[in-house]
């Protein structure tokens, strides 16, 4: 019995030094990850990005505004005559959109505007205008440049038009980028971000006050964590064994549907505060430019809203990330143009219309204020928002994160394949193994710090978003006469068909 006895006491004193052990270590990697990120994130990567964006736009003409309309209309009338591709405009767009709406819109919009304050907002505004003329360019250069096998494959997106669009001595370029976009699939907004983004939605609604936990590895957990994070792993394996076609299929009816539902809702709430959304406005556009901060910290609170806005703008709508290109690739399409119009709605989508609702109601319920973290934040939003009860909001709020960031996962999936794809010129094996790999940091996903799964997001998003845009600016010339021969022969059939 005292053997027992000492064997429970030294045993519990073992397990508090392992607890405390791995929290240090945890500590650890959040400061190094953050020292990494600052100087990823830091101010050259934010004015190359704004600058890239700048640029294309003004050597487009303003193409995303002139041209918004028609690419719209595209959406919704795929292309008869295509021949090669693997899915329809449509479909490609569902893809990438499945990709890029997710745990961004919803925890990465509040996770900004908590560290950056609402004028985080208003960057995330100004990178996506600019940021569609980025997408524009990259999508259509992903049509221009892919490569299809005799058996309908495709492999295109970013590194094939830095290889074949560059010149081959900048195949390491092209090299990196895919390096870094399987990192961004396996280790950033792919698995970790978006499943601990589902994990915590899940636990928040089910399971609040962590009344039912588990032990694991010396932290405690929900029951409700690691039963959503079992059913989530099955679900994404049955769909990735499928490949792009059912994934496609998955996103087309999951993508629109979501997307709406959020949509309503978010739209609910600004008309039932619909006397703050002024105020709310100008707290946007002042703390944009820290003009509430206090003397001498205006231009600092400035750079941290800028900072956060632009980061979490590029997390959700991935314009110059180079991931909505291989989407692209797969469309059937003749038209490199018309294939990235469709795709540049994507950016508008995601943050002028669904990052927007998300900030705005945070901002006019003041949620971002109460010391809350991550998805709370804008859990907090919809129950202080929609005139329904707190557990109605939430449940509403819920579905939408899990379905979003499901569709993301799988998105996620397909693009960092195809970088695999490419680095391992082709080897099957290689992206099968791959593909279990990525299943299994889906699972693991929940256990990963909050803080940690951010910034880790971060830094390959910053990583994969520089050889990209190398390549825009090198490739421009392209962009511009492409576009300049198609807006041409679609004038001149507009003429043939009016006369």
């Amino acid at each position: 019995m005292y053997f027992l006895k000492t064997v429970y006491i030294y045993g519990k004193i073992y397990l508090n030094f392992l607890k405390g052990a791995i929290n240090k270590m945890f500590s650890k990697i959040d400061n190094i990850l953050n020292t990494i990120d600052g100087y990823v994130w830091g101010i050259p990567l934010i004015v190359f990005i704004l600058a890239v964006g700048l640029f294309l736009t003004i050597r487009l003409r303003g193409v995303q505004f002139t041209n918004l309309g028609r690419a719209f209309k595209y959406i919704f009338h795929n292309e008869t005559d295509g021949k090669n591709g693997e899915v329809s405009s449509f479909a490609a767009l569902c893809t990438a959109l499945s990709a890029t709406i997710g745990t961004g819109n919803i925890v990465g919009v509040a996770t900004a505007i908590v560290a950056g304050g609402p004028g985080a907002l208003f960057w995330m505004w100004l990178a996506a205008l600019v940021g569609t003329a980025t997408k524009y360019s990259e999508c259509l250069l992903a049509v221009k440049f892919r490569k299809v096998d005799e058996d309908g494959h495709i492999v295109g997106g970013p590194f094939n038009y830095i290889e074949y669009g560059m010149g081959p001595k900048w195949k390491w370029l092209a090299k990196l980028f895919a390096f870094f976009g399987v990192g961004v699939g396996l280790l950033g907004i792919g698995t970790f971000t978006q499943v601990n983004g589902i994990s915590s939605a899940v636990n928040n609604f089910f399971d609040p006050d962590n009344s039912w936990t588990v032990n694991i590895l010396g932290r405690t957990y929900s029951w409700t964590v690691v039963i959503s994070c079992l059913i989530l792993t099955l679900a994404v394996a049955l769909v990735l064994i499928g490949g792009l076609k059912r994934i496609s299929k998955v996103a087309q009816i999951v993508v629109p549907f979501m997307a709406a539902t959020y949509f309503i809702a978010g739209i609910l709430i600004i008309i039932f505060n619909i006397t703050n959304v002024p105020a709310a406005l100008a707290t946007i556009v002042q703390s944009a430019f820290g003009i509430k901060a206090a003397a001498g910290g205006a231009l600092g609170a400035m750079i941290v809203a800028m900072q956060k806005g632009i980061a979490r703008g590029i997390f959700s709508n991935e314009a110059g990330l180079g991931s909505a290109p291989i989407a692209a690739a797969a469309a059937r399409t003749n038209e490199p143009v018309r294939q990235g119009l469709v795709s540049m709605t994507g950016t508008f989508i995601d943050t002028i219309i669904i990052c927007s609702i998300t900030g705005i109601a945070i901002v006019v319920t003041g949620s971002y204020d109460l010391g809350l973290e991550g998805v709370a934040v804008t859990t907090k939003a919809f129950q202080l928002g929609l005139p329904f009860p707190e557990a109605v909001a939430s449940f509403i709020l819920m579905l939408c994160l899990v379905f979003f960031a499901f569709t993301t996962i799988l998105g996620w999936d397909y693009y960092s394949e195809r970088c695999l794809e490419y680095l391992t010129n082709g080897r099957k094996k290689c992206v099968k193994v791959y593909r279990w790999l990525y299943i299994l940091c889906v699972f693991i996903g929940p256990y990963m710090t909050v803080s940690a799964v951010w910034t880790i997001a971060d830094i390959f998003n910053g990583l994969m978003a520089i050889p990209n845009l190398i390549a825009l600016v090198a490739l421009s010339g392209v962009v511009a006469s492409e576009t300049k021969d198609f807006l041409g022969r679609m004038k001149e059939e507009k003429a043939r068909k009016q006369s």
